[in-house]
């Protein structure tokens, strides 16, 4: 991170503290500084050399607000949020629903100044993505708020970038994009010189033609639009690379080269109904689509499908999910083997523990090529990669960095994947690359993906366990996956 960057950072996280005592979190600091940010930018777009139409009416632009104190500036932002909210456009997307969270004068005020005394246009997007993207780890690190549940690593996403080496003028679709992650790290790939060298129409296709996004959390969409924006990814007053709603609705239309995604995690989606006698209860919502597979209330397994539908007939893709999506019976399996015939399914990548902020979280990376239509299995080989197995990281003590999975990067041989070998032997029972054939897995219980061979030395070894910090969190991790099995076993008996 660059001093500027960091030093910026520091400035506007400074003021959280005293709005934590306020009683405001920091999912809504970063909300009200999507707006204020927004209406700087435009300011600037609006004067030489832009001259832009902001399309902000007039009286309340940013000039209205940033000259003024006290009880007056609260009521002018006030107005200006209510104000904006009713504009069409991108304007009534980024301030839909918004309110002035921040009830300190004193400190709207020192915002209002922070931000006015920088040139947010002229910073380079790189400056101004690191400062966003600082902001929202810190955001995603306040775990009692469940922030964390649309960030994904970043020397994860790197990674999963790395592996499917997207290229100019392709598409690129996250069906639930977060904050917008994985096309950052996309469109830093594709922009690295070492890389490619990319011509103007093709500078311009990256920024509005490659991506397409979806966002459920409206709060969340804000962040995404403000963070692909500072990136240099679509345009603020035109083209909007990311729509709010539920993906999982019905087929969008688009066909994509690449699909980059974590879908939310958590195995059933429902609805909550008022019943006759006037009780709210949970009805397991199922989505009926004809172009998936089977129906199920299982989250994951509909996005599987759903990814499915919106790859072109050539397209890559890298996902992740749970545990149970490698192993759960009836829709499961029938989900698992259309992947395995339909699609050639090379490789999965068995993440650690402790890199989500979600404790408890077992995942897993599927890398797949969609294939054309043929009788033929089209998954012939999947390799494995073990990251799992005695290894232990933490999110502050010992957090995953980029690093740590060059191992699994070099092993996949992103350049030619084909001439992969083996790390596992049966003279080196520990190496974490390992491959087994289609017809291996078709044998399995359920077709289950679900494999392991590496022996866990903590369980043999006393002196192999973890440091204590390690251990105390893998406990806590899986009290956690059983109270949340707990409470939805619970959930079930009561329907």
């Amino acid at each position: 991170m660059s001093e500027q960057s960091s030093s910026i950072i520091s400035k506007v996280w400074g003021m959280c503290n005293p709005l934590r005592d306020d009683g405001v979190s920091y999912g809504d600091y970063l909300e009200q500084l999507t707006y204020l940010i927004f209406l700087k930018m435009s300011d600037e777009y609006s004067k030489k050399p832009y001259e832009k139409e902001t399309d902000i009416p007039t009286g309340f632009t940013w000039s209205d607000i940033n000259t003024l104190k006290g009880a007056e500036l609260e009521e002018q932002y006030k107005k200006t949020l209510e104000e904006l909210a009713k504009q069409g456009g991108i304007l009534g997307k980024i301030f839909y629903q918004a309110s002035n969270k921040i009830s300190n004068a004193a400190i709207l005020y020192r915002i209002v100044q922070m931000i006015d005394k920088e040139k947010w246009i002229s910073m380079s997007s790189d400056v101004k993505g690191e400062i966003y993207e600082g902001l929202l780890q810190k955001n995603a690190e306040d775990v009692k708020s469940g922030a964390g549940q649309y960030f994904t690593p970043r020397p994860l996403i790197k990674a999963m970038v790395k592996c499917l080496r997207p290229e100019p003028m392709k598409t690129i679709a996250d069906p639930c994009c977060g904050s917008g992650g994985f096309f950052l790290a996309a469109q830093e790939y594709i922009t690295d010189p070492e890389n490619y060298t990319l011509d103007r129409e093709q500078k311009e296709f990256l920024k509005n033609g490659t991506f397409y996004g979806n966002e459920l959390v409206n709060n969340t969409f804000k962040m995404a639009l403000m963070n692909l924006y500072l990136h240099n990814i679509g345009d603020i007053y035109g083209n909007v690379p990311v729509t709010k709603g539920d993906s999982l609705l019905s087929d969008p239309g688009y066909r994509v080269d690449y699909v980059l995604t974590n879908p939310p995690f958590g195995k059933k989606s429902s609805i909550t109904m008022t019943n006759e006698e006037g009780e709210e209860e949970e009805e397991e919502l199922v989505y009926n689509r004809q172009d998936f597979w089977t129906t199920s209330s299982n989250k994951q397994l509909n996005f599987i499908q759903h990814i499915n539908t919106i790859l072109a007939a050539t397209g890559k893709a890298a996902v992740v999910v749970p545990d149970n999506v490698l192993f759960e019976g009836g829709a499961g399996e029938i989900i698992r083997q259309k992947l395995l015939q339909t699609c050639d399914l090379h490789t999965i990548l068995r993440l650690p523990t402790g890199i989500f902020y979600k404790p408890g979280v077992k995942a897993n990376v599927l890398f797949y090529d969609k294939k054309p239509a043929s009788p033929e299995m089209q998954t012939k080989d999947i390799w494995i990669y073990d990251f799992r197995t005695n290894v232990h990281f933490t999110l502050k003590q010992h957090p995953m960095t980029d690093a740590d999975l060059l191992d699994f990067i070099e092993c996949y041989n992103p350049a030619n994947r084909y001439e992969r070998k083996e790390t596992w032997s049966e003279e080196n029972p520990d190496g974490r690359w390992r491959r087994f054939s289609a017809e291996e897995i078709l044998k399995r219980d359920k077709t289950s993906l679900d494999i392991f061979w590496i022996k866990d030395k903590s369980l043999t070894d006393l002196e192999s366990l973890p440091n204590p910090d390690v251990l105390a969190a893998d406990i806590i991790d899986n009290l956690q996956s059983a109270l949340d099995g707990f409470n939805e076993l619970m959930g079930m008996l009561k329907k």
